[in-house]
């Protein structure tokens, strides 16, 4: 941290000063912006790199509401303990002294029980139910050209014991009202003629839905600037000027911001950040892959999780994308082509035609974990103007909405729409 300088200046549309300055402009940082400008405020929104570079870009595009449940659940840590030390294994931790990672996991296995289970349980259900229902309200209310399909999702299986020991997954989310059903071999075969007869068995979830996750954070920066918020790009922070428990000020590679109000909404780059104001956010970053085509000729009109292989597999009318896997490396910037041609096997062996014609891009990128699987939303205890937006795992799509709406409700002092208590940085005494 700095000490507060003399004079900061800012840069904000026609020289006006922002109540609110986001630190971000990932899909939660624009969702934030918007729904503080809905309330008067004056925005600007900064971001190291490009609007949506991170995370937001590459995942699968799926909004699910089926995804409540969390990750630690009993039996992970066997699970993981067996999948780590492969290489091209959905889940994956690289070899390496990391006294952060060694306590974000055992953190983890000591949720690793039904208690907590049930209780992430519900409160991921509240937060992904109403974000399903604010995206597609929003996409239709402003025409948003993103690619929004309610289409649901399906789970599908090529092995009949890893089907039936998934019955856990219905019964989490039928406990938490979120509709699910089990379907035949012939049943998911009809519904996706893509599938191969190995397939003998699926669950499908009509909540979920679907868009392309580029362009729907395209087109929240478009509402935010139409909004008469200011998105600035390529403005690293760097430090803080701050004064007592307040921060004066935002130090970026190119020039200095101050508004009334901070919002933190730096995704993975958050802990490395955060402590610049002596904050230790636990998160680590869990690194993602995906490959994107042309679309294949027989591509699924649902999208798709083939499970025994932990592949997701989304189709759009112009692209077609595998994605997936877990892999904790730190901030490794290195393409693994292992990850990339464990995607390609999964795919192809539930699928007749596993890849496109052509490959569009290969991509990786950092996801937020947390090791209670829930997102960090609200004001810092140690700061009085700062608030917390991160942490939102592989869900900060499907979670983008309803986690702008919190924030903008708790800096407006306003009575939330979700019990915010379970995504309180107070958890983290942050």
């Amino acid at each position: 941290m700095s000490e507060p300088p003399s004079e900061i200046p800012s840069e904000t549309a026609a020289g006006t000063r922002p109540d609110v300055l986001i630190l971000g402009a990932g899909v939660i940082g624009l969702a934030c912006a918007w729904y503080l400008l809905e309330r008067g405020r004056r925005v600007t929104v900064i971001d190291r790199g490009r609007v949506g570079g991170g995370a937001s870009h590459g995942n699968c595009g799926t909004l699910t509401p089926s995804h409540s449940a969390p990750l630690a659940m009993p039996g992970m840590v066997l699970k993981a303990l067996r999948m780590m030390w492969r290489k091209d294994a959905p889940f994956h931790v690289a070899p390496r002294l990391d006294v952060e990672l060694l306590g974000w996991l055992a953190r983890f296995a000591g949720r690793c029980n039904w208690r907590d289970f049930h209780a992430v349980n519900r409160a991921k259900a509240q937060i992904l139910t109403h974000s399903r229902g604010l995206i597609g309200d929003l996409v239709a209310g402003q025409g948003m050209d993103c690619g929004f399909a309610a289409t649901g999702t399906l789970y599908v299986f090529r092995e009949q014991q890893a089907l039936d020991e998934f019955g856990w997954h219905l019964d989490s989310l039928r406990a938490v009202g979120i509709p699910v059903a089990e379907r035949s071999g012939a049943q998911v075969r009809e519904l996706e003629p893509c599938l191969r007869d190995e397939v003998i068995g699926g669950v499908f979830h009509p909540g979920d839905a679907q868009l392309r996750p580029d362009r729907y954070v395209a087109e929240l920066a478009r509402l935010v600037r139409e909004a008469g918020g200011v998105i600035v790009e390529d403005r690293a922070v760097e430090d803080f000027a701050v004064s007592g428990s307040r921060i004066d000020g935002v130090v970026t590679t190119k020039g200095r911001y101050v508004a009334d109000e901070i919002v933190f909404a730096l995704g993975a780059w958050s802990p490395p950040l955060a402590r610049r104001l002596d904050l230790r956010i636990p998160l680590q970053p869990g690194k993602g892959y995906s490959i994107t085509y042309d679309r294949p000729a027989l591509a699924p009109r649902i999208p798709l999780v083939l499970k025994e292989d932990s592949v997701c597999v989304t189709a759009w009318a112009d692209g077609y994308r595998l994605g997936s896997t877990m892999e904790f490396a730190g901030y490794d910037e290195t393409l693994n082509r292992v990850r990339l041609d464990a995607l390609r096997r999964g795919a192809a062996r539930y699928l007749r035609e596993p890849e496109g014609p052509r490959v569009a891009e290969e991509w990786f990128g950092w996801r937020p974990m947390t090791w209670d699987d829930l997102p960090i939303l609200g004001r810092s205890a140690r700061w009085d103007n700062l608030s917390l937006a991160t942490g939102h795992g592989m869900l900060g799509v499907s979670m983008s909405l309803a986690s702008g709406q919190l924030v903008a409700e708790l800096l407006a002092g306003a009575t939330p729409t979700l019990d915010p208590v379970p995504y309180s940085p107070q958890r983290f005494h942050l």
